[in-house]
């Protein structure tokens, strides 16, 4: 095999090796960030509208429970309106009215 010939196997061989450790860093990469995307502002709302309906129904017999209900119908209107941030901040008054601390997401 001629010098010449040689000096192109190894470029080959080392452009194949730099393209697949490419390949594997980017696919890497996008499959920690996917893992680690914060939940949109929908998923929050189901989040937070699970959390006070279980809040609710474990203080269903106290003096706040009603007020509770209240913010809750008024925090799904605004989920359902597209004003999902008005809705969480909503869900989260609810939460601290019947004393509870929101779970993080």
């Amino acid at each position: 095999m001629s010098l010449f010939l040689q000096v192109q196997v190894i470029n080959i061989l080392n452009i194949t090796t730099i393209l697949l450790a490419g390949v594997i860093l980017s696919t890497g990469v996008n499959e920690v960030s996917a893992a680690e995307k914060p939940p949109t502002r929908k998923e929050l709302c189901v989040s937070f509208q699970t959390q006070v309906h279980q809040a609710i129904i474990e203080h269903a017999e106290g003096p706040r429970a009603a007020k509770a209900k209240s913010l809750q119908k008024k925090a799904i209107r605004f989920c359902a309106s597209n004003r999902q941030a008005q809705g969480i901040r909503t869900f989260a008054k609810a939460l601290k009215v019947l004393g509870v601390q929101p779970a993080n997401n």
